[in-house]
């Protein structure tokens, strides 16, 4: 299954436990679920090298390091 079905998915199941209440700040909340494990799972794929980690995600360097930094990511 592709990775959008799975959000998609996700983000409905969501809606449906809110019960009908309102989200605030849905789209970082989003980001911020999806972009933590994304960078721990290449973190490791890459043995914890921060510059292979940054070119297979496709950012720099140093925006992984701040990435790192807030998730509390070693």
């Amino acid at each position: 299954m592709p990775l959008c079905k799975h959000v998609e998915q996700c983000v409905e199941q969501y809606f449906t436990d809110l019960d009908g209440e309102y989200p605030v700040g849905l789209y970082e909340r989003v980001i911020a679920e999806v972009e933590k494990p994304l960078i721990e799972v290449v973190m490791k794929k890459n043995l914890g090298n921060q510059t292979r980690t940054a070119k297979m995600l496709g950012i720099n360097r140093n925006t992984l390091r701040k990435k790192l930094v807030q998730y509390s990511i070693e």
